[in-house]
């Protein structure tokens, strides 16, 4: 096995060098369903310029709550420091991506970058699956759905933003 990783050619090395200061467009979405349809008006022209020349946008005022969302990182930090058997409890399986994992990212003379991480379905509901969510920390799965119903109605909110 490990002669054919010593035959993989080098990688491709890209010239490309990213701007000092990339500055990424910033939409104000508490504007996108504003009363003021100047507001408004000028929050949608952005977000199809944004669309059209960047491919992606940050959006700030989006309604999530920041407490909701430090909280929420925070706890999925405990989780991952936790012991590994107790995230094992919650391995996933050849049979689904669903649940705790590890994977090494391999690149020929390149340090190994090691990353542990959780992968649930949230959407569709058909797919979800709250019994493999961690129980550990306690706040865990809540928060999880919590979140995860947060950040649905913000899809939707630019789902209606990208037609109108």
């Amino acid at each position: 096995m490990m002669s054919c990783l010593q035959s993989w050619p080098e990688p491709v090395k890209n010239d490309f060098s990213p701007p000092q200061e990339a500055n990424i467009p910033v939409i104000d979405f508490q504007n996108v369903f504003s009363d003021d349809q100047r507001l408004r008006d000028e929050a949608l022209r952005n977000i199809h310029s944004a669309c059209q020349e960047w491919g992606f946008f940050q959006v700030v005022n989006h309604g999530v709550s920041h407490e909701l969302m430090k909280r929420t990182s925070e706890v999925w930090r405990e989780f991952f420091k936790l012991p590994i058997e107790v995230k094992q409890e919650y391995a996933n399986t050849p049979a689904t991506y669903e649940g705790y994992g590890s994977r090494l990212g391999v690149e020929k003379g390149a340090i190994l970058d090691w990353s542990d991480y959780f992968f649930l379905n949230y959407m569709p509901e058909s797919l979800r699956n709250p019994n493999i969510w961690p129980a550990t920390p306690a706040s865990c799965r809540e928060l999880v759905a919590e979140y995860g119903h947060e950040v649905c109605k913000l899809g939707g909110k630019l789902m209606k933003a990208f037609f109108d």
